[in-house]
């Protein structure tokens, strides 16, 4: 399986970007997808995540901003990101659990919010 995410770019403080992750195919047993980011000099950390039953989770900072859904027929979760920060510039990485605890990670896609 291979993920494909999309989306990143260039854009102002406020403005709204949206990402998607497409799997390669339907993740047999997955039970997580969801969002990473990596800022410059700084950890990865998680974005947010969306579980099987539809139910979310997001990192405080992202909270009322940052909004993860799916379409299950075509394999993609998607990150409406708006009201967007500079502090929210970074690579954003997607990713997929599965309950066999195998991780897929797709490729980063770089967010840049200009002040």
């Amino acid at each position: 399986v291979q993920l494909q995410a999309s989306g990143g770019g260039l854009v102002q403080a406020g403005g709204s970007l949206r990402l998607s992750c497409a799997a390669s195919r339907k993740i047999s047993g997955v039970n997580a997808r969801g969002w990473y980011r990596q800022a410059p000099g700084k950890e990865r950390e998680l974005v947010g995540i969306i579980l099987n039953n539809g139910l979310t989770n997001y990192e405080d900072s992202v909270k009322g901003r940052f909004t993860i859904s799916r379409d299950i027929a075509k394999n993609t979760v998607y990150l409406q990101m708006n009201s967007l920060k500079p502090e929210d510039t970074a690579v954003y990485f997607c990713y997929a659990k599965t309950v066999y605890e195998r991780v897929y990670w797709g490729q980063g896609t770089l967010v840049t919010v200009s002040s």
